[in-house]
């Protein structure tokens, strides 16, 4: 999906550090709101 999508636009390296960041960012969502994850 949008990870081939950016992986073939920005490359591997660029791909990675961009789902990393994704992550990062839910998994704090997620501590601070002390919720569980919740698939859409």
């Amino acid at each position: 999906q949008w990870v081939n999508q950016l992986k073939e636009r920005r490359g591997f390296n660029k791909t990675t550090v961009a789902v990393a960041n994704k992550n990062a960012r839910i998994i704090w969502s997620m501590l601070r709101n002390e919720t569980g994850y919740q698939v859409v």
